[in-house]
């Protein structure tokens, strides 16, 4: 299962390595205070025990079992918080403030704890005590004791403080790294959004500016100022073609005409109208090169984007196929249209698609040998409708397919057929223009081209498909 992206964001890697250190570094120093408020409290109380023991072994030492019994009855009476206990050898109980011997768990350094019930008031309390039992002479034991109840009641607050203030320092630390990402990535997603529409084309588009006046207000006015210095760039560049379009274009075309005129003056058999002849097919083929590269620069540079409505690519299929029917015929090849039952609307300029689309069936056409098959045809795939060319022909190997869209790149190293090397690149142009994608397959044998586009969104379709058919042009023998 994939990461929700706020998740993955940086800010939320940043803020999560942040609460990380900060939790474990308060969980040290926390639990270092509190390891050695702990220690210092048991230290106070061994010791206290210590010299009690002390004192009564004194008095047993001087005044024999009697002396150290009257002792312990009155420290018992005191009501406080030490415990005494003095039994034989049977742990028969002979003084102190307990019931019985209770039932004790040993402690490093000598020291046991034990619970015993103590009577508060009306009711009787289980406690909590620490001490440490000693052997007298004639087997006689003396267990003395400090209750510890309180402190245990206030380790037992601390731990569970600790582990909500944990808790809740992880889960606030949590929320806010999340706040902290949603803003973060709601600033980076709007200049994310500006950048795909100007990347679509729309070169006066510009990231907008906050008042913040934070990193992010600063990329956002570099990349405006970029942005401004790339539109003046390409601005330039397309006064550049229309100027070059305007005083070229026009006299190549009477150069051509010229040509033809003169052509049309001399005899049709003589060796200098086929001179002419010539000269016209070669201004032809540069008229067309031309043309090409003003097309493929016009679609790269997105100017006609503004041109763009909702199209129907079962039209662009169909006009397509009407055209080049008949020259598939020509060429005795078996030419297959076929229109799925989803029209195939996109958005898109229908002029550019169907020149790709043309382009695609005239280089199948062109390499296909007399005899073959090409099959044009709409297909409905998820993630949207995809224009289909296949033919039977040579096909393109693998390791050329990523370049065949380069401008002038022809695999024939002779390039005795017709054509400049730019068909594909329209194509490749048309494709990025529309937010497309071309992609080359083996039709085993031949070529499987495919022109893959993002479907128009249901409510914005206009009109109902027609029915799926297939045309069919058989080769005129």
């Amino acid at each position: 299962m994939r990461t929700p992206k706020l998740l993955r964001t940086q800010a939320f890697r940043i803020v999560g390595i942040y609460l990380a250190i900060f939790a474990v570094s308060t969980l040290a120093l926390v639990g270092f205070v509190y390891w050695n408020t702990s220690l210092v409290l048991d230290r106070e109380t061994d010791e206290t025990i210590e010299a009690e023991i002390t004192g009564l072994e004194e008095q047993y030492s001087t005044l024999g079992l009697p002396g150290v019994t009257d002792a312990i009855i009155g420290r018992s009476a005191r009501r406080e918080q030490g415990i005494y206990l003095l039994a034989n050898s049977n742990r028969r109980v002979l003084a102190g403030n307990l019931d019985g011997w209770p039932q004790v768990s040993t402690t490093n350094g000598g020291f046991v704890e034990f619970r015993y019930e103590r009577r508060i008031g009306n009711a009787a309390q289980l406690r909590s005590a620490r001490g440490r039992i000693i052997t007298l002479t004639q087997g006689f034991y003396l267990l003395v004791a400090r209750d510890v109840e309180e402190r245990r009641v206030l380790e037992n607050v601390f731990k569970t403080a600790l582990l909500w203030g944990a808790g809740l320092m992880i889960v606030l630390g949590l929320v806010g790294g999340l706040l902290v990402s949603h803003n973060f990535l709601k600033r980076l997603e709007l200049i994310n959004r500006t950048s795909r529409q100007i990347m679509g084309g729309d070169l006066s588009l510009r990231v907008p500016v906050t008042r913040a006046g934070d990193e992010f207000d600063d990329l956002s006015l570099h990349l405006n100022r970029m942005l401004d210095r790339i539109e003046r760039l390409l601005h330039g560049m397309r006064e550049v073609s229309d100027n070059v379009a305007h005083d070229l274009r026009s006299p190549l075309n009477r150069l051509r005409n010229r040509l033809e005129l003169a052509a049309m003056r001399q005899p049709a058999d003589s060796e200098t109208a086929r001179d002419f002849d010539a000269a016209v097919q070669e201004t032809d083929r540069l008229i067309g090169t031309f043309n090409a590269l003003l097309l493929i620069a016009e679609a790269e540079a997105g100017s006609v984007r503004e041109t763009m409505h909702n199209l129907s690519l079962g039209d662009v299929i169909e006009g397509v196929g009407e055209l080049y029917g008949p020259l598939a015929e020509e060429k005795q090849l078996r030419f297959v249209v076929k229109k799925a039952a989803d029209a195939g609307f996109i958005r898109g300029n229908l002029n550019l698609v169907s020149q790709a689309l043309a382009n695609l069936v005239d280089n199948a056409i062109k390499y296909t040998p007399p005899g073959g098959t090409v099959v044009v045809s709409l297909e409905n795939n998820p993630s949207g409708p995809a224009l289909v060319v296949a033919d039977n022909g040579p096909g393109i190997p693998a390791q050329d397919r990523a370049r065949v869209t380069e401008r002038f790149v022809r695999l024939e190293s002779s390039r005795n057929s017709p054509g400049t090397g730019l068909g594909l690149s329209l194509v490749a142009a048309v494709a990025r223009m529309h937010d497309a994608e071309l992609s080359f397959d083996d039709n085993q044998p031949g070529l499987r081209a495919t022109l893959s586009f993002k479907r128009v969104p249901e409510g914005t379709r206009p009109g109902k498909a027609a029915p799926a058919r297939e045309v069919v042009s058989e080769p005129v023998h």
